[in-house]
């Protein structure tokens, strides 16, 4: 099993990254740290990370990506990124795993393939907003599932994120 977590170039939230890593290589999970650039990447709190560019990710090799959230997500504007919103769209046709949290669920609502599908509530109105003008449906929980969409509204709960994406790659 491989997975990428997707980040911004800079301001990703260090806690989805490290925590979300860590319990999938814990259940054999190979990851990998991947954004738009090839130099060093650093999070809120001082992580760095050296990413392999995502323009090079195959969908094929990989069992499923996993979009951090943090303020990045905004300076970057990597939901207006059209090569990312094809590289997901490959991946959920390709009924592969599709995971966002917080802000970064804006990502997942941009591919426009979220139509009648369960999106975690999240504190973010613009985000929100996002996912209702693509068709989502917004719900009570801070933690989603919905075919092969995870979406967690809540950064509280990233350790039941983390275990659901375990559950969903069928390895739990």
């Amino acid at each position: 099993m491989r997975v990428a977590i997707l980040i911004a170039p800079a301001g990703f939230r260090d806690e989805t990254v490290s925590i979300t890593k860590k319990i999938l290589e814990k259940w054999g999970v190979e990851t990998i740290i991947t954004s738009y650039t090839s130099k060093n990447c650093m999070g809120n709190h001082g992580a760095v990370y050296k990413p392999f560019n995502t323009s090079q990710l195959i969908p094929l090799d990989y069992d499923g990506i996993i979009l951090a959230d943090g303020p990045g997500v905004e300076q970057f504007k990597l939901y207006d990124l059209r090569q990312l919103h094809d590289l997901l769209m490959m991946f959920i046709q390709s009924n592969k795993l599709v995971a966002g949290v917080g802000n970064a669920i804006k990502i997942i609502a941009r591919t426009n393939m979220i139509q009648n599908m369960k999106i975690a509530n999240t504190k973010d109105q613009d985000t929100n907003h996002l996912v209702k003008l693509f068709k989502g449906v917004i719900t009570n929980s801070a933690l989603e599932s919905d075919k092969n969409i995870v979406t967690l509204g809540d950064s509280e709960l990233i350790y039941e994120f983390a275990d659901t994406i375990v559950s969903k790659l069928g390895i739990k």
